[in-house]
């Protein structure tokens, strides 16, 4: 039994919250319409073989129906005769006819009811699986849409603010180590150097005195 079967009673916007729910909705709206594309080539399949029973059954009615007008048309032709003998087997058959008619007709009237019903379902199943398949583009759509919006909001999960906070201000604490080092390095330097770099830092500070003092010297006769 199919899974649609199963589900008749269901109206389809349950069965699009079924589908909805499922693990793989794509796979499971394609399982659904081609369990309905079965259901409803067996329906067509019963439909037609009703319609061939109410179809029958009319025509015998009608059959029946033309015998009893014959026969009654008969009867009074061999009354107009005088022929009573003919008159009363055409009125014998007439009401055999009419009994006839009369059961072949009930019987078209009922098979003609089922039929209808039939038919009713038959355009309702139509109906549902041309719905059904029109759906099919817009679940696939949100799905991938849904999908596509829990792996960005697990990847944001992996990447939270707190890592990112936390990334940066390690790189903080590692830059200040470096430029302290460097700072250190360099006043280390500076306790290093040997008694000749002194004299010769303090000869060279020494000459730009001796020339700031001469310069200073050229502008105090003219003030």
């Amino acid at each position: 039994m199919s899974i649609f079967k199963r589900l008749r009673d269901l109206t389809l916007s349950n069965v699009f919250a079924l589908i909805e729910k499922a693990e793989d909705p794509i796979k499971m709206t394609d399982q659904y319409i081609r369990d309905m594309s079965a259901d409803l080539e067996d329906a067509e399949k019963a439909v037609a073989s009703q319609i061939a029973i109410e179809k029958r059954f009319k025509q015998s009615y009608e059959e029946q129906e033309a015998l009893v007008k014959k026969r009654e048309e008969q009867a009074h032709m061999a009354a107009q005769a005088q022929n009573i003998d003919l008159a009363r087997r055409a009125l014998e058959e007439k009401k055999n006819a009419e009994a006839k008619r009369d059961e072949f007709k009930a019987n078209y009237e009922q098979n003609k009811a089922s039929a209808d019903n039939l038919r009713a379902k038959l355009n309702e199943m139509r109906k549902q699986l041309t719905e059904m398949k029109n759906k099919r583009d817009t679940l696939i759509a949100r799905y991938q849409a849904a999908k596509a919006q829990k792996e960005i909001n697990h990847a944001m999960s992996e990447f939270s603010s707190d890592s990112a906070t936390s990334g940066l201000k390690r790189m903080e604490e590692k830059m200040l180590q470096m430029e302290a080092q460097a700072q250190a390095s360099e006043e280390v330097n500076g306790q290093n150097k040997s008694l000749d770099d002194e004299f010769a830092s303090l000869g060279k500070d020494k000459a730009v005195e001796d020339e700031l003092a001469a310069l200073m010297k050229q502008y105090e006769n003219k003030s």
